[in-house]
C-alpha cells in the first residue's frame, strides 16, 4: 500500500498475524520503521505511525543441554567421528561456533588449549580435560583446523550449525540443542561445581561479570533453595518426634 496510507491498526495487524514467528514478526518491524524514516525524510508522510509500538517476544536465551541430552548425543555419536570432535570442543571448552570452527592443531600446547576468541579477541589458556583428551587422541590433528569436513576441510560457522542440527536430529534430539546451548552447560556446569562468578568470566572468556552472574545466581538459587526445603524438613520431623 501507499506509505501515506499505512496506519497504526496495519501494523498491529501484521504483527498479530505473526504471533507464532514473535523474533521474525520483531525483525519486520524494524525494517518497516527503516522504511518509514524514510518516508518522513522525505516528506511523504508527516506522522510515524510505529511511534512507540513495541513488540518484545520472551527471550528465552539459549538451552542448557541437559544429562539426558547429552548422553543421547554421545550414544549416537561416539569418539572418533566428527560430530563428536565439534560437541567436545563446543562443551568442555565452551567455544562458540567461529572458535570451534576455527580451532587449529597448533592451539594445542601439552596439557592445555591456547584460544583467542572471536568476537572479543580475547586470549584464553584453558586446561585440557580428561573428557576432552579422550575425545582429541582419537582425532586426526594433521590440520588444517581441529574440527574438519569430510573432505578434510575447515567448516564455516554457519555450516556448522546447519550440520549440527542434523546430528542432533539423528541423535534423536528435538529442535534447540544447539552448539551455543553447549557452552552454557558448561558454564552452568561450573557454577553448579562451586566456580566463582570470575573462574566462570576466565574460563568462558565473558567481558562483562553480569554474564556470568546468570549462571551463579541460578546455582546459588538452586543450591540455598534445597538447603531451606532440608530445613523445613528437619524441623517437621523434629515435631513429630516431640508430639510422639
Amino acid at each position: 500500500m501507499p506509505v501515506a496510507d499505512l496506519r497504526r491498526r496495519h501494523l498491529k495487524g501484521i504483527i498479530a498475524d505473526m504471533a507464532d514467528r514473535p523474533h521474525a514478526a520483531r525483525h519486520l518491524l524494524v525494517v518497516i520503521r527503516r522504511m518509514i524514516l524514510v518516508a518522513l525524510d522525505e516528506e511523504w508522510i508527516d506522522t510515524d505511525p510505529s511511534y512507540k509500538l513495541k513488540h518484545r517476544p520472551d527471550y528465552v536465551g539459549w538451552k542448557a543441554w541437559p544429562d539426558s541430552a547429552r548422553q543421547q548425543f554421545e550414544k549416537r555419536w561416539p569418539i572418533g567421528t566428527t560430530p563428536r570432535v565439534a560437541y567436545a570442543l563446543a562443551l568442555w571448552l565452551g567455544n562458540r561456533r567461529g572458535d570451534v570452527v576455527s580451532l587449529t592443531p597448533d592451539a594445542i600446547d601439552g596439557e592445555k588449549i591456547r584460544i583467542v576468541q572471536g568476537k572479543t579477541g580475547r586470549p584464553l589458556v584453558l586446561d585440557i580435560t580428561p573428557m576432552l583428551r579422550e575425545v582429541l587422541d582419537a582425532t586426526d590433528l594433521s590440520g588444517p583446523t581441529i574440527l574438519k569436513t569430510a573432505f578434510g576441510q575447515p567448516f564455516s560457522a554457519k555450516s556448522l550449525t546447519g550440520r549440527m542440527a542434523d546430528w542432533t536430529k539423528s541423535a534423536g534430539l528435538p529442535p534447540g540443542y544447539t552448539l551455543h546451548g553447549l557452552r552454557k552447560t558448561l558454564g552452568k556446569m561450573l557454577a553448579e561445581g562451586g566456580a566463582t562468578t570470575r573462574q566462570i568470566m576466565d574460563t568462558l572468556g565473558h567481558t562483562d561479570i553480569q554474564h556470568a552472574e546468570l549462571y551463579s545466581r541460578e546455582a546459588e538459587q538452586e543450591h540455598l533453595a534445597r538447603d531451606g526445603l532440608r530445613a523445613v524438613v528437619r524441623l517437621v520431623a523434629g515435631g513429630k518426634r516431640e508430639a510422639g
